[in-house]
């Protein structure tokens, strides 16, 4: 189902696929499109198996695979070091092959200690553009100083990994200015665009993710 054509290595952005909940067929196959470099987790390929869908490579330490591979063509990375997880382990791999930016569908949901566990994970990646989707939801760090048009009533949340300061912002409904969050004592959750048109937010410390939520 991957989108194959002709690329340098690491131009376009590469897909992985996780193991936690999964996302619609249709987000799948859309993110799919984009990326013509798919990798799954070993504990996901079973069930992608069963949806027909096949990726270029499979990545981590094969405790959890239990079908052979479907696809001739599908690579297998064993990688036995319990120092870090799968999904650390692809995004490894992909940023030794000139990746830049990653995408990652099936982080979320299932077990809540991987869903916190996959999200923080994005501060050890602060100069890569790794993004998490699931159907309700995109994450992604914000670099320090962050701009995009977004439409009136979106939903934005803005989270310290762990903690983040001087935050100032534009055109959110609770609106910040030189401010600090930290995760167990002030968080920016579910905040609003004002009105249509671009969003601002820039920052002087610390690490900060983007969640955009569609409900």
């Amino acid at each position: 189902m991957s989108s194959h054509h002709f690329v340098k290595e690491g131009q376009e952005p590469a897909l992985i696929i996780a193991n936690g909940q999964s996302c619609s067929y249709e987000l799948l196959t859309q993110i799919m499109e984009w990326c013509p470099y798919v990798v799954a987790l070993d504990g996901a390929y079973d069930r992608l198996c069963e949806l027909n869908v096949f990726a270029d490579l499979v990545i981590g330490d094969m405790d959890s695979l239990k079908t052979t591979t479907a696809n001739k063509k599908t690579q297998i990375v064993q990688i036995d070091s319990q120092e870090n997880t799968d999904l650390e382990k692809a995004i490894d791999y992909l940023i030794g092959k000139n990746y830049r930016d990653i995408n990652v569908v099936w982080a979320t949901g299932k077990r809540i200690d991987h869903t916190i566990n996959n999200v923080v994970m994005l501060a050890k990646y602060p100069n890569f553009k790794i993004v998490l989707y699931d159907d309700y939801s995109k994450i992604f760090l914000a670099p320090k100083a962050f701009s995009k048009i977004y439409k009136k009533g979106d939903l934005i949340s803005l989270i310290p990994i762990p903690s983040c300061g001087e935050i100032t912002t534009n055109n959110l409904k609770h609106s910040l200015k030189n401010e600090s969050l930290q995760l167990g004592k002030k968080s920016g959750t579910s905040n609003e665009v004002s009105n249509t048109g671009i969003v601002k937010i820039s920052y002087k410390s610390g690490l900060l993710a983007i969640i955009e939520s569609s409900d």
